[in-house]
């Protein structure tokens, strides 16, 4: 089957291979490409609150028309269960009201117009050499040879005008004029003196894309989203950067980088745009932003490993060779013995030098060449540096021998941020925050770049403009709550009105709410044998004094064990050192132990380790510090410790004054988050681990519980998803001697195309496992998303706070939100480094009849409950918690595969890459199984 498009770049954003999300998007039954009958909503009119009655099935729709969508969405049906499956909700009124304040912003959506009796017409493009190749099986051709054919043959054929088309770079064409189909004759060659062959180059026309589709979407005239139409046009508005920038992922960045922006160590910081198209209730928008990335810089590699490694000496390479595999596996490289634009793959070095290399002769197997040989004869190149390896390319068994000095290192090629050094990420930080002004002036410069989405008259070739100017747009600024925290020595409640430009408290002369006694704890030091020892004197009594004045009563440690860094590295001796501790304390008899300091000298992988083992095994609440901020025991520093313990022990840090909007009335509330966390991009093995945290006490609702599991491979729908929130609220219930009759359910991690995953599957297998007990609770689901380009900016020094971004509390919820869905952006925190980025709330299920000032409040207000800060959080705690409890599964297979052997980690990681073993999987969970004594508190914060 030919591969499909690239996923479209418009509404919200795929998540990144790391970390949060980035998920494939796959989900059954999505909703047919036609657009679906429905009442025509004018603005003015009110939207109801809950999806209309499924539509009538639309009329059959061709094959040729089903196939044009990409792998993503590709699994729409048309069968009956598809007409029974769940739409998003529809906004319920015309936005919020309440403000203190109304302010002018600018948004960096740019105004799409287009003629909406243009027709896009799609092609299906197969290439293939017309020379049979000896193995018989079809040669590749890389993507830069597939656009050199395609520039080639058309630019060379009238009836095929370039500038008309947009290419995807493998299998569509995208054009705004009817192309003759049929096979072409293209000859073309991946270097000068590679022989040129004949390829055959196939189009043949699969749809017509009607823009009318898309402006009765936008129109709310149809509610059926035209992801082929999007799709399309999202080729297109790539064709001008493709050709101008180096596309990495969603962004495009300059072929050259700025001097200042020099990183060192053979690094660069590239500044480039990232951006998608958005359908939105003024219209269709580009939303464009600013994107800093590392790259490693194009330069010879011999020049590269001068740079990158420290005291490197190409004459004692032997020395370095280590180092240099480190720094070069992988990478891709350009060769200058000859011209050819192909790039090539580090698979490693050479075993021997450049001098001893050699391979058997083409014509004679049983007679060796020696490369310094070929070289000279072939290319008139004597190479110069003979005592150090060559660069191995070879590939499918066949051997390819390169000298460094003729390889120049390929542009484009991300340098991990966190490799890199202090200096070097600071640097790229600083970069990267750019102020709301000065973001502001780079995305309006980069709008109206010649290289950019906008530029090289392509998009107007296909009848399609973007306006320039910032979309302006009115937002709310509501009131942050009233909180509650207690005074030192009576403990009695006191109201706090927080900070009016930036929403922060302070601790000064206050208590936390609730202060845990701590009687049992013991310290274990791993600094004995190292420079930066802990003063164990003076950091114990300042730690105690702290907690004391924040309500926390502490007693001395029961015990005290010195142990050294050096057992971080064996996993079996710290497990011994953990149970031998618990033992003693055990034997001291003076209860459970309540929580282990663990001071370190220097940060270390060990510590994965140490959480896996005392949180899975141990059963015991442990806090990590370094020793050099120990030992300088500023009071900030050792009350964020103190917070965190009081939290992890059960304790109330800070309470909303006032019960939460909407559910002042009868009955529990719990809330719950969900998030997934998958393995880099280049990990094809580990799972993917899913975190679902909920609360556990109402009205206050600011303790939680949390499940960690393991799962398919980049899977992102939440497997067992149901039984996961089932003992959640089964835990509730045992605290509270009741079960929750409302549950309100934030999801991370999912872009737009997933909302039906969640929705539809997600969601129906939660209320199925509620069912199984016959409970019946209402519920509401909102999708909680920071991947996304969306930033506003003041008008004026009046519509914004004193670093020129926008205050904490701003809503937006018209004009650039979805044209008829519930969904709006909130910036609950104060920006005080670089631009402040809202998050986005896109509800897809109420059950509770929220208006949109009752939720936008609800979820503001519960951003100041989250434990460790003094200050507002920039996302909903629930699903903040539950991205920390996502990392911390993943920090637990890190540290379980440290301890494997080679071939139970493999067996391990193959049996969640399918589910045809269930034994192992089932064993697999086991490792993830929080201990019994920490079910129910926040290890994680």
């Amino acid at each position: 089957p030919r591969r499909q498009p690239e996923r479209p770049n418009y509404s919200y954003e795929a998540e990144s291979a790391s970390g949060r999300g980035g998920g494939t998007g796959r989900g059954r039954g999505r909703r047919p490409f036609g657009p679906v009958a429905a009442p025509t909503l004018e603005p003015e009119d009110n939207i109801p609150a809950l999806p209309p009655s499924p539509p009538p099935p639309p009329q059959s729709v061709p094959d040729s028309v089903v196939m044009n969508v990409s792998e993503q969405l590709a699994s729409t049906s048309l069968s009956s269960e598809n007409q029974n499956r769940h739409n998003p909700i529809m906004r319920p009124d015309k936005g919020g009201r309440t403000a203190l304040a109304t302010v002018r912003l600018n948004v960096n959506h740019f105004r799409v117009k287009f003629n909406p009796e243009s027709i896009i017409r799609h092609y299906d493009v197969d290439v293939r050499q017309l020379e049979s190749p000896r193995n018989g099986r079809p040669a590749y051709i890389s993507k830069p040879l597939l656009s050199n054919i395609r520039k080639k043959l058309f630019t060379n054929n009238p009836q095929l005008p370039l500038l008309m088309t947009a290419y995807d770079g493998e299998k569509n064409i995208f054009s705004a004029v009817r192309l003759p189909e049929g096979e072409f004759k293209v000859e073309s060659s991946e270097g000068e003196d590679v022989m040129a062959r004949t390829y055959i180059f196939s189009i043949k026309l699969v749809n017509e894309l009607k823009l009318c589709k898309l402006r009765d979407y936008l129109s709310r005239k149809a509610y059926s989203i035209p992801r082929d139409i999007l799709q399309g046009m999202d080729v297109v508005m790539k064709e001008n950067p493709v050709m101008h920038m180096v596309p990495v992922g969603r962004s495009f960045h300059p072929y050259e980088s700025c001097p200042e922006d020099d990183l060192g160590y053979g690094i660069t910081a590239s500044r480039g745009i990232r951006y998608s198209l958005k359908p939105t209730y003024q219209g269709l928008a580009l939303c464009l932003d600013y994107s800093v990335l590392a790259f490693r810089k194009k330069m010879p590699v011999l020049d590269f490993l001068a740079e990158h490694i420290p005291d490197f000496n190409v004459n004692s390479f032997r020395r370095f060779r280590r180092h240099v595999d480190q720094a070069l596996k992988n990478l891709k490289v350009n060769v200058t013995h000859r011209r050819t634009k192909q790039k090539y793959v580090i698979v490693g070095l050479t075993r021997d030098d450049t001098r001893n290399v050699s391979f058997p002769d083409a014509n004679d197997p049983q007679v060796r060449v020696r490369l310094v040989d070929y070289f000279r004869e072939k290319y008139d190149k004597n190479i110069r540096y003979l005592d150090i390896p060559c660069l191995d390319f070879s590939r499918n068994n066949r051997m390819n021998y390169v000298p460094m000095e003729y390889c120049v290192l390929a542009e484009g090629q991300i340098y991990p941020k966190d490799d890199l050094d202090r200096e070097a990420a600071f640097m790229l930080k600083n970069i990267s925050l750019a102020k709301p002004y000065e973001r502001q002036s780079k995305i309006c410069g980069m709008v109206q770049s010649k290289d950019g989405p906008c530029g090289g008259n392509i998009i107007q070739n296909f009848g399609i403009e973007v306006d320039t100017r910032m979309t302006p747009v009115e937002g709310r600024v509501i009131g942050p709550p009233v909180l509650k925290l207690a005074a030192p020595t009576t403990g009695k409640l006191l109201k706090i009105t927080v900070d009016k430009n930036t929403c922060q408290w302070n601790l000064v002369g206050k208590a936390v709410v609730v202060g845990k006694a701590i009687q049992c704890w013991a310290v274990i030091d791993f600094t004995q044998a190292d420079r930066l020892k802990l003063n164990c004197d003076s950091f114990i009594p300042k730690l105690r004094n702290r907690c004391r004045d924040l309500g926390m009563t502490m007693e001395e440690p029961i015990l005290y064990e010195p142990a050294r860094m050096q057992i971080f590295s064996d996993g079996n001796g710290l497990l011994q050192l953990l149970e031998n501790v618990t033992r003693q304390v055990h034997k001291l008899g003076r209860g459970n132990l309540q929580f282990l300091l663990c001071v370190m000298s220097r940060k270390h992988d060990g510590y994965k380790c140490l959480k896996w083992i005392s949180e899975t095994k141990i059963g015991v609440v442990t806090q990590c510090c370094l020793s050099n901020h120990a030992n300088r025991g500023q009071d900030q520093y050792l009350a964020n410790l103190a917070l965190k313990i009081n939290a992890k022990l059960g304790g109330s840090n800070v309470e909303l004054n006032d019960r939460l909007p909407h559910f002042r009335g009868e009955g529990h509330v719990m809330f719950i988050g969900a998030d997934v966390n998958h393995p880099g991009s280049h990990n094809n093995t580990s799972p993917s681990i899913a975190a679902v945290v909920a609360t556990m006490n109402w009205p206050e609702a600011n303790r939680y519980a949390a499940r960690v599991r393991p799962q398919i491979h980049r899977k992102e729908q939440i497997l067992e998803f149901g039984e996961m929130c089932l003992e959640l609220v089964e835990s509730y219930a045992r605290l509270n001697n009741v079960k929750p009759e409302k549950i309100v359910l934030f999801r991370d991690g999912v872009s737009e195309g997933q909302f039906d995953m969640v929705l539809n599957e997600e969601l129906m297998d939660l209320k199925s496992a509620f069912q199984r007990i016959n409970y019946l609770p209402t519920i509401t689901l909102i999708v909680a998303q920071k991947r996304h380009q969306t930033r506003f900016f003041p008008e004026g020094k009046g519509d914004g706070g004193p670093t020129g971004n926008i205050s904490p509390g701003t809503v937006v919820d018209t004009k650039i939100v979805h044209p008829f869905e519930f969904d709006f952006y909130l910036c609950s925190h104060h920006g005080s480094l670089g631009t402040s980025k809202p998050t986005h709330y896109h509800i897809l299920w109420d059950e509770h009849g929220f208006s949109s000032d009752q939720l936008q409040k609800l979820i503001y207000n519960m951003c100041f409950t989250f434990a460790r800060c003094t200050k507002p959080v920039s996302l909903v705690p629930p699903v903040y918690y539950a991205d920390l409890v996502a990392y911390r599964g993943w920090l637990y297979y890190q540290a379980m595969i440290g301890r494997q052997s080679p071939i139970s980690t493999s067996s391990l990681s193959s049996s969640m890459t399918s589910s045809s073993s269930m034994s192992s999987a089932a064993s697999f969970h086991d490792w993830f199984k929080l201990h019994a004594n920490l079910e129910n508190m926040m290890f994680f914060v």
